[in-house]
């Protein structure tokens, strides 16, 4: 399974909404299998680090997850891939 357009940035908005409400990849993963998430927590940690494609209803659940985790935190939230504009260029901010 290769990466779509969108994924790499996904990914990194979901890991500025980690970092920011300070939620590791763990917890991430047991909230995520929780709700209903199959993929499992080693697959989910490749995908944070950029070395596992994941489908696109896996990666909107690690959203839900992470915006579920960090919900009244004041830092950003992780989208869902519908919320990305592939033609958009990654942002240049810093988390």
């Amino acid at each position: 399974m290769g990466f779509d357009s969108s994924e790499p940035e996904q990914r990194r908005r979901l890991q500025a909404a980690l970092t920011a409400a300070q939620v590791t990849t763990g917890d991430l993963w047991l909230y995520y299998f929780g709700i209903g998430g199959t993929v499992g927590e080693y697959e989910v940690e490749a995908y944070m680090q950029g070395l596992l494609s994941l489908p696109q209803l896996q990666r909107d659940l690690l959203a839900m997850a992470a915006n579920e985790l960090t919900a009244g935190n004041e830092g950003p939230r992780a989208p869902y891939s519908d919320e990305i504009d592939a033609d958009d260029p990654p942002s240049s901010e810093q988390a």
